[in-house]
């Protein structure tokens, strides 16, 4: 708005951040500007630049403010549509078979071996055999190296799994 248009004792809608709340134009104020108070709280604003009013306040839309905009009551749901939402759209489904882990497939794999092992060869031989195959990840050796440490680190003795060499892995006897 331009500053000529702005009358003392009307109402303008101010913008405050992405809302805009109506206010009364009250006075001029003495370092240029207006004085105002908001009509939704009656609080006191200090207007310094026609910008921040969007225009004249029409009584017909609602504020957008979170102070004087009431929420009305969320309208309740019908009985078709409560039934609606409590079934499934999905058949029934089958119970889902536990693909196993790199780790449990280096066991097998271990199992079958004559000697110790890198996690790049468990990785191929896994794939090879079918055993276990990477979901896309980039380095799947250095996620099976970190899970076998992992696990000869929290279980200790009790771990299936023995570091024989630099990067070796054998299974414990």
């Amino acid at each position: 708005m331009k500053t000529t248009d702005i009358k003392i004792g009307s109402v303008y809608d101010l913008k405050v951040g992405k809302n805009t709340t109506p206010v009364r134009i009250m006075k001029a104020a003495e370092k240029g500007g207006w004085e105002a108070v908001t009509l939704t709280g009656s609080k006191p604003v200090a207007i310094k630049s026609a910008d921040r009013l969007v225009g004249l306040h029409s009584p017909k839309k609602a504020p957008t403010s979170a102070q004087g905009a009431k929420a009305g009551p969320k309208p309740t749901k019908t009985a078709s549509q409560a039934k609606k939402a409590t079934q499934s759209k999905r058949g029934p489904t089958s119970p889902k078979v536990k693909r196993a882990s790199a780790p449990d497939s280096a066991v097998r794999v271990l199992s079958e071996a004559k000697g110790p092992m890198t996690c790049q060869q468990l990785i191929e031989t896994m794939a090879a055999k079918g055993y276990w195959k990477s979901t896309g990840g980039k380095t799947p050796q250095n996620t099976l190296y970190a899970a076998i440490a992992k696990e000869i680190h929290t279980k200790g003795k009790d771990s299936r799994f023995q570091k024989v060499g630099r990067g070796q892995f054998t299974l414990k006897k």
